[in-house]
């Protein structure tokens, strides 16, 4: 499972905008204005050595006793409850405030690993910022900025060191035992779902919204070939998210999916593509994972219902192009063989092997096509490409000024690629990484050799101008 870190600490310290530097997001809301963030906001963290998921919580007022305080109080509490590690954020130009003594008591209390840093301190003496915050008893303060992302990654890395990092040779045994998690919405049909795929009544099917509360694993034999489903709770809106235990239920649907080489996100016909469909299908694109959507309930639709949801569709999930949109009845069992062969073709194409010399063409093929566009007066020159990686695939791609590549031209590439391997049901991630030059060394050889000789011609020029002006000089006395 991965790591969970929660960000804590009392109204506009900064920690919404750490949780946006983290994640590589603008999910949640900054402002200079305390008590923007009232409820917990998940996300996943990206750009360390491993990943993890990171939550953010609103302004921590431990004492507060009544209205939106206390509320916004009992769901720090119950993050920190969720929490591998806290991250107990502080101001650093407010300094220490009585309000962070009890904090501190409170998180000392809770027996959760906590670290102590201080925020803001960009252009200001680290050591000198940081010394009031030792009074509160927890450790050392560390100092960054996370509005200009100064000392940010030391303290991810530093977070995450405690925690054992993923094997590597579990990752690759994925690909003989497939595990795939059934997510979405709550009361769209995914316990209904995995009760038709194993061919009994495993889970609880029943027609209200919440059903399911913890995500249950199932082993199933088809064909000769093992699986794994993974029945998730249902996601709702974080607005109306209100019982505990359905607080835990969020994150562990966000862990299922993490440990899962396919998702099928189940959506509800009847009730038409919402919103938060579209926020589940985005998390798992971000996760990497193969996918395929299954709408269900599609026996009870009429044909122009029918269709006014597959114009949903198009409009609201145009970002899953890569998928593959199945219209099934989970109840009645329909549309469940070829559900299951788009599974097992997501999941191979997930784990595809992608040969560098064909890569290679392939993006030559696409360069003599489409040129990368010019970047400040230089246009990148693409050579060669390889594989980096699997679950997704990750197409490395090695050249010269990578830094000008537009992000369309990289969608451009994504296509071409996913279109000649016929990757279809999982995303693919194309990376660029800059080339060494070879004649690096030569080139910085000569210009050390040329200031030597400039050197030289420099102090030569000054010779000669010395003697002229003694010439001048003895000619001056001898008259």
């Amino acid at each position: 499972m991965l790591p969970t870190i929660v960000l804590v600490g009392r109204p506009n310290v900064g920690k919404s905008t750490l949780f946006n530097r983290l994640t590589k997001s603008r999910d949640a809301l900054v402002a200079d204005l305390p008590g923007l963030t009232r409820d917990r906001h998940y996300g996943r963290g990206v750009g360390a050595s491993q990943p993890y998921l990171v939550i953010d919580t609103g302004g921590f007022e431990p004492k507060a006793d009544k209205g939106i305080l206390k509320e916004m109080a009992r769901q720090t509490l119950l993050a920190i409850d969720e929490a591998d590690l806290v991250i107990f954020l502080v101001d650093g130009r407010t300094g220490l405030t009585p309000q962070e003594y009890t904090i501190a008591d409170t998180l000392r209390r809770s027996q959760r690993p906590v670290l102590l840093v201080v925020n803001k301190t960009e252009g200001m003496q680290k050591a000198v910022v940081s010394a009031d915050f030792y009074a509160l008893g927890i450790g050392d303060p560390l100092s960054i900025s996370s509005a200009h992302g100064e000392g940010v990654k030391d303290l991810v890395e530093l977070a995450l060191e405690r925690f054992p990092k993923p094997d590597k040779s579990d990752r690759q045994s994925k690909n003989d035992h497939p595990k795939i998690a059934i997510v979405g919405r709550p009361n769209v049909g995914k316990s209904t779902l995995v009760n038709a795929l194993l061919g009994e009544d495993r889970m609880i099917a029943f027609n209200e919204a919440g059903t399911t509360r913890d995500s249950i694993y199932a082993e199933l034999e088809r064909k000769g070939q093992k699986y794994t489903l993974i029945d998730t709770a249902g996601v709702r809106k974080r607005g109306k998210v209100f019982e505990a235990v359905e607080k835990f239920s969020v994150i562990k649907t966000m862990q299922a999916i993490e440990d899962a080489n396919v998702a099928i996100l189940v959506v509800d016909s009847q009730e038409g593509i919402t919103e938060q469909d579209a926020h589940v299908a985005a998390y798992i694109l971000d996760a990497g994972r193969a996918l395929v959507v299954a709408v269900n309930k599609w026996d009870g639709l009429k044909e122009d219902e029918r269709d006014w949801v597959k114009k949903e569709i198009d409009r609201k999930l145009q970002f899953l192009d890569f998928a593959k949109f199945h219209y099934i009845s989970a109840l009645r069992k329909r549309g469940l063989p070829e559900l299951f062969s788009s599974v097992d073709g997501a999941f191979k194409a997930a784990f595809t092997d992608l040969p560098t010399p064909q890569l290679t063409n392939v993006l030559s093929d696409a360069v003599a096509q489409h040129q990368p566009p010019i970047s400040k007066g230089i246009r990148p020159k693409l050579r060669y490409a390889h594989q980096g990686g699997v679950n997704p695939p990750i197409v490395i791609v090695h050249g010269s000024h990578i830094a000008g590549v537009k992000d369309s031209y990289k969608r451009f590439l994504e296509g071409i690629f996913r279109k000649t391997f016929q990757l279809v049901g999982t995303p693919l991630r194309v990376q660029f990484k800059q080339g060494n030059n070879p004649y690096a060394d030569k080139v910085e050889k000569r210009k050390k050799g040329e200031g030597i000789v400039t050197m030289r011609r420099r102090k030569t020029a000054r010779r000669d101008e010395l003697r002229k002006k003694k010439e001048v000089e003895k000619g001056n006395k001898k008259r």
